[in-house]
């Protein structure tokens, strides 16, 4: 079933640099889906996006980036200007009926009545669920609130609740029944860093249970921490989708050297032929060397300094970032704390 902080509904092969999951193995399938507004806003444009199964996967962008309407595109809220997209294996928004009893989502954030308990609110979500058997409600809500962790606050009014708390519900009300897909818009939004380490927990429990959760953010950290997978939107464009892990080893690390003799060390590394060597030897200013490593071995290089009687007192491998990869792919960043 969707949440939506709204509560309103509009009724070729992916492409990416580090695509690796067949069309089958996906959880969500899209091929050139494109949303255009009136007044020519183009909001989504030709995305092609292939989330395997069993992943988490960030959705990664600015706000404004277009995360938001493919979302609504994906679950049948939002009827696409041109292309499609599969989801759980079949089209949308025709295999609406049989696809949506399998994913839990939340959209734009959660929507309860602020006067009831969060008990008595997931009863009444459940009521709403015309796949829903009301003759379980009590032991589906009783388990969907254990598993996020508010057991022991179910008769807790909902206007009492933290905002990671909420959060946690509204996730609750998505995992009322057995659920294939996660869908999650921006679940740390707004949260302090203890709500946001609870949803991010409550995020990887459920993917160890096998399902595949597809995760909104604009907060770069967050993705970091969550997600095995991520799809890069920048202006309604995909810039770039794949594992993380696949993304950063198609960016060079840095090595750093830290040395009173910068000098002296940087001309070992130009020697080497190690790209982009820079300096630091500034008054109050840590005394550095850094470079991109490429191909060669760190342990040969550092083995070279000390033989060239450089003082080596701290030799770093730095991988890229999440933004540094971002920026690299985009030529501009944005805000990755909030």
């Amino acid at each position: 079933m969707v949440t939506t902080g709204e509560g309103a509904h509009e009724a070729a092969p992916p492409r990416a640099a580090h695509q690796t999951a067949s069309a089958g193995d996906c959880a969500i399938v899209a091929r050139g889906l494109t949303k255009r507004f009136r007044g020519g806003q183009v909001a989504v444009d030709d995305l092609h996006l292939a989330v395997p199964r069993g992943s988490v996967f960030g959705f990664l962008g600015p706000n404004g980036s277009g995360k938001t309407t493919t979302i609504r595109m994906l679950l049948g809220l939002v009827q696409p200007t041109s292309g499609g997209c599969d989801v759980l294996g079949r089209p949308m928004p025709a295999g609406l009926a049989a696809t949506l009893p399998k994913i839990g989502a939340l959209v734009e954030g959660p929507a309860f009545y602020p006067y009831l308990s969060g008990e008595a609110n997931l009863r009444r979500y459940d009521a709403a669920d015309p796949a829903a058997d009301p003759r379980t409600v009590s032991a589906r809500v009783g388990a969907a609130l254990e598993r996020v962790g508010l057991g022991a606050a179910a008769r807790k009014r909902y206007r009492a609740y933290s905002l990671g708390m909420r959060q946690r519900l509204a996730i609750a009300g998505a995992l009322l029944g057995p659920r294939e897909l996660l869908v999650l818009d921006e679940p740390t939004n707004g949260l302090d860093p203890q709500g946001t380490r609870e949803v991010r927990s409550l995020i990887k429990d459920v993917a160890a249970d096998g399902t595949t959760v597809f995760v909104s953010s604009h907060l770069l950290t967050e993705v970091e921490h969550m997600c095995t997978h991520v799809g890069v939107m920048r202006s309604g464009r995909l810039v770039t989708q794949g594992p993380i892990a696949g993304l950063r080893a198609g960016h060079a690390p840095r090595v750093r050297v830290d040395t009173p003799h910068v000098a002296q060390a940087a001309a070992v590394l130009r020697r080497l032929g190690l790209a982009e060597v820079r300096a630091t030897a500034e008054p109050g200013e840590a005394e550095r060397v850094t470079a991109l490593l490429g191909e060669h071995a760190p342990e040969r290089v550092c083995a070279l300094l000390v033989t060239d009687g450089v003082a080596v007192r701290g030799f770093t491998v730095e991988r890229p970032s999440l933004e540094e990869v971002f920026v690299s792919l985009t030529g501009e960043g944005f805000d990755v704390d909030a």
